[in-house]
């Protein structure tokens, strides 16, 4: 179903503008919460100190909806694209530092959960030089309107074969923090522009 959905996505809307809640295309550097398209999925995306104890690593969601969270911007892989569109390449990094002291930016990590195969998105950047693709995720759009975000990261490294048939991202709760993960069903979410005081 994901593969069908994802072409039949790639094919009707590749290209078209992500918008945000307001109906505005998301922009290169601007700052936006991601949240989930149904208020009782929890809340906005965060960092969770969930292993560790210590350095917020993973990337999550806030346990109920409401005003906490981290604001992300997006970065197009196309050199110049300064509009983010469904199904194309985009870095995804929190608007935030820590005190990790490494790059907010999302990755796929190898790491899976505690009881599960679902592998996390965590925090740093992806170490490989030649083909950086662990940092790369695509927006599309499916067939009920709502977004969703994928792990299939094609433009980044168009001679890579990726096994993409479950690289939806949703959430995985664990000890009661709910991380985001590969591998399960896809979070519909939606974006909400962070306007500064």
């Amino acid at each position: 179903m994901a593969i069908s959905t994802l072409a039949q996505t790639s094919n009707d809307t590749a290209g078209s503008p992500v918008l945000d809640t307001t109906g505005q295309p998301l922009q290169r550097g601007v700052e936006y919460y991601i949240k989930p398209a149904i208020t009782e999925n929890g809340g906005r995306f965060t960092l969770i100190d969930h292993r560790n104890g210590t350095c917020p690593f993973y990337v999550g969601q806030e346990n109920l909806s409401g005003p906490d969270g981290f604001p992300v911007t997006f970065a197009p892989f196309a050199e110049g694209e300064t509009v983010v569109k469904e199904g194309r390449d985009i870095k995804i990094t929190f608007a935030v530092s820590t005190i990790c002291v490494q790059s907010t930016a999302w990755k796929r990590s190898n790491e899976t959960g505690q009881e599960t195969e679902r592998r996390l998105i965590v925090i740093g950047e992806d170490e490989n030089e030649r083909y950086p693709t662990g940092n790369y995720f695509k927006i599309v759009r499916e067939g009920n309107g709502l977004y969703s975000l994928f792990w299939c990261p094609y433009e980044a490294c168009p001679i890579c074969k990726f096994d993409c048939r479950a690289t939806w991202v949703g959430v995985l709760v664990e000890n009661g923090k709910r991380l985001l993960a590969l591998d399960g069903s896809a979070l519909p979410v939606e974006f909400e522009r962070h306007i500064i005081d």
